[in-house]
């Protein structure tokens, strides 16, 4: 099964002519019809496949170029390859997509060129893109022919035309004629001539030959001995460079050796000055990290925190204490005061005489009232005597009571004595106690600041957060003089590296000088005076044969003005190297010549018949049987011949049959060479207007029959062109596509 061919689907013009963001299409892999009216865009979208493929028409003169004011030309092609074999099926979903594209002309064609690699643009114009206008003539036909048949072997033009070039090209090589300047004859007989003043000139040249020697001798020694001058030179520019090199190097090497010893003393007193601020403030504190540092400041204060709150505690214990003992003791000296005591026996006797004497005067004078009232018989005196008597007794009653009742405000007073003694009591086991936590968070206090080596601040966390920040200054003072200390290691280790780099300088230099590592500046000095002497005779001897030079090239210049001897071998040479190239391209030539006839005679035999063949049954197809054969003559022109065997030159045709017959060429050639734009569809605009009805469904049949191995896409503004495509199309068993425009 053949792979399936890729075909046009569907054209974009973004920017071309009248037309904007345009897509036309899709088409099928056969047959398609654009059918359209007048100035609907049909040549247009013509035009616009030929310029993205082979590039926009340039403005000249008055031709239509299709550009589009204020902008540029632009659009795309989409290809597409079935999975299948049936492209015009509608499976589109597994289709291989290739697209070409083309915005200016600078930027070339863009995407996928691979697909128009196999043509050009001249092939396309004459065999791809047809109108009724092209269909009147086909120029040049073998050429044409040719290069369309022999496109899959390489072969660039017609061979006939090849065969023509060669034997133009052996006529000039043999001819005698006094302008062909490749012509042998007319070389041979210039070399002989140029080799006989050759030999007249080359008795002149004799004389000059043994001083142009003796020139040439001695140019090597000159050279020689000024290769020793400029070795001379080199070896004192060396020593030179070498001894202000060496005192450079020895000084700053002496310079060196001082900074490495200061160095490596301030080294020393760096490490020193670690250990001493290592020992001040204690290893462990010393090595404390920023982390270790802050944890353990977080540990001081929840210790100091401890200590505080105890310490409130027993500030807070040791004043109710205070408190207490105050209200005790002032409570001991209210009971022990006289002026109370004084007071508190004046009101007992109150008491008393107010619970005695005041009852009995009343009952004094009540009984003799009521005496006397029982006497007299009076009832208001005996009430009143009654009630004085009663009322004396309750109130004898009441005093004897309120007498022997305990005393409240004594029984208070001790009660709050009591309570003071107590709660004095209670404030000092308070105390106690608070004393004895708080010298117990002194002692893990104690304890924490000896674990974390700070046993100086003897239990005070005051003086652990001074040894602390006393401790952190150590250590910036330790990492400054480990600073110092590194950078001066630093420093030592470069001054050492460089005096090594001092000695490797100093022995390549003396090496440069020729001398041993172990030469002094001295040394140098004694070599570079010895040089100087040697370079002074080289010199004087240099000048000699300098000399001697300079005479013998002033005796050559004049036999340098003379160069006939030199122009005349130089023109034999030329001519000799004529004479071999001709004598080469004209043997080339012949083979070339039978190789040609050999593939033309080939050619001739087994594809042009073929073409013919096609085009004549196609003609026939078109004309209903009236012209049934096309050939090409020796001369290489068309004719035709007709049913009874006469022939006529397409000159002598009517137009449409002239066209008829360019028409069964073209699909000729085009179904025989397979292998040229095999992606490129056949653009046919309004090609079938000039050919009656019967004629045009013959032309309809055969492009039919051309979309069978070529996509074409017809465009038509006649709807029996249509027609005519589509039952053609129908007839052959695969519909046209039908797209309006």
């Amino acid at each position: 099964m053949t792979e399936p061919r890729i075909y046009l689907r569907s054209i974009h013009l973004e920017r071309f002519g009248r037309f904007h963001d345009t897509v036309v299409g899709p088409f099928s892999d056969r047959m398609n019809i654009v059918l359209g009216a007048n100035e609907a865009g049909k040549t247009t979208v013509a035009s616009f496949v030929g310029g993205v493929l082979f590039g926009w028409e340039e403005a000249r003169g008055n031709r239509n170029t299709y550009k589009p004011e204020g902008a540029e030309r632009a659009g795309s092609l989409l290809f597409a390859r079935p999975a299948g074999a049936d492209a015009s099926a509608g499976a589109r979903e597994d289709e291989e997509t290739f697209v070409l594209s083309r915005a200016r002309n600078a930027d070339g064609l863009q995407g996928d060129t691979f697909l128009v690699e196999d043509i050009d643009k001249d092939t396309y114009r004459t065999m791809f893109s047809l109108n009724s206008d092209e269909l009147r003539s086909l120029s040049n036909t073998t050429d044409t022919t040719a290069k369309l048949l022999t496109a899959g072997s390489g072969t660039g033009s017609s061979p006939a035309h090849a065969l023509a070039h060669v034997n133009e090209r052996l006529a000039a090589f043999t001819s005698r004629a006094a302008s062909a300047e490749q012509s042998i004859p007319q070389l041979l007989a210039r070399r002989n001539a140029l080799r006989a003043e050759q030999q007249s000139a080359a008795d002149v040249a004799d004389a000059y030959r043994a001083q142009d020697r003796e020139l040439h001798e001695l140019e090597p020694e000159r050279a020689a001995m000024g290769e020793r001058v400029e070795e001379a030179n080199r070896v004192i520019e060396a020593l030179t460079v070498a001894k202000s090199s060496l005192a450079a190097l020895d000084a700053e090497r002496d310079k060196l050796k001082g900074d490495i010893a200061r160095l490596a003393k301030s080294e020393e007193e760096a490490a020193n000055n670690y250990e001493l601020h290592e020992r001040s403030c204690g290893r462990r504190l010393a090595r404390l990290t920023a982390s270790d540092e802050r944890a353990l400041r977080d540990r001081l204060e929840n210790l100091a925190t401890r200590q505080s709150r105890q310490a409130h505690a027993v500030e807070v214990a040791r004043a109710n204490y205070t408190s207490s003992v105050a209200v005790y003791e002032a409570l001991q000296e209210t009971a022990d005061d006289e002026a109370d005591r004084r007071s508190e026996r004046s009101k007992r006797r109150i008491q008393v005489a107010f619970c005695v004497v005041i009852p009995a005067v009343l009952f004094l004078l009540g009984v003799p009232l009521f005496i006397e009232g029982r006497a007299r018989g009076a009832l208001s005196y005996m009430a009143i005597g009654f009630l004085l008597s009663v009322f004396a007794a309750l109130m004898a009653t009441g005093g004897f009571a309120l007498l022997f009742r305990p005393n409240k405000e004594e029984g208070a007073r001790k009660a709050r004595f009591d309570d003071a003694h107590w709660v004095m009591i209670q404030d000092k086991k308070k105390l106690e106690a608070c004393q004895a936590e708080e010298e117990s968070v002194a002692a893990q206090v104690r304890e924490a600041l000896d674990e974390e080596g700070l046993g100086e601040a003897q239990g005070s966390v005051r003086q652990a957060r001074a040894l602390l920040d006393e401790a952190r200054e150590a250590r910036q003072a330790m990492a400054l003089c480990r600073q110092r200390q590194q950078a001066a290691a630093a420093r030592r280790a470069d001054a050492e590296h460089r005096l090594q780099e001092i000695a490797s300088e100093r022995a390549a230099a003396l090496q440069r000088a020729g001398l041993s590592p172990e030469s002094g500046v001295g040394d140098v000095e004694e070599e570079l005076e010895r040089r100087v002497r040697q370079r002074t005779g080289l010199i004087e001897a240099l000048e000699s044969m300098n000399q001697r030079a300079g005479e013998l090239a002033a005796v050559l210049a004049q036999a340098e003005t003379e160069r006939d001897f030199d122009r005349i071998k130089i023109e034999v040479q030329e001519v000799t190297t004529r004479l071999e190239e001709a004598r080469t391209d004209f043997a080339r030539l012949l083979l070339a010549k039978h190789m040609l006839e050999a593939a033309i005679a080939t050619w001739e035999s087994k594809r042009q018949p073929e073409v013919y063949l096609r085009a004549s049954r196609l003609l026939s197809l078109m004309t209903e049987g009236r012209w049934t054969r096309v050939s090409l003559t020796r001369e290489g022109t068309l004719e035709v011949a007709d049913a009874l065997g006469r022939t006529r030159q397409p000159v002598h045709l009517s137009l449409g049959t002239c066209q008829q017959l360019y028409l069964a060429l073209r699909i000729a050639l085009l179904t025989c060479a397979d292998n040229v734009g095999r992606a490129i569809p056949i653009l046919a605009d309004d090609i079938l207007v000039n050919f009656d009805e019967q004629r045009r469904l013959g032309a309809a049949r055969a492009l039919v029959e051309l979309s069978e191995e070529r996509q074409v896409i017809l465009f038509t503004c006649h709807e029996g062109v249509a027609r005519a495509l589509k039952k053609a199309a129908k007839q052959s068993g695969r519909p046209a596509t039908v797209i309006n425009l």
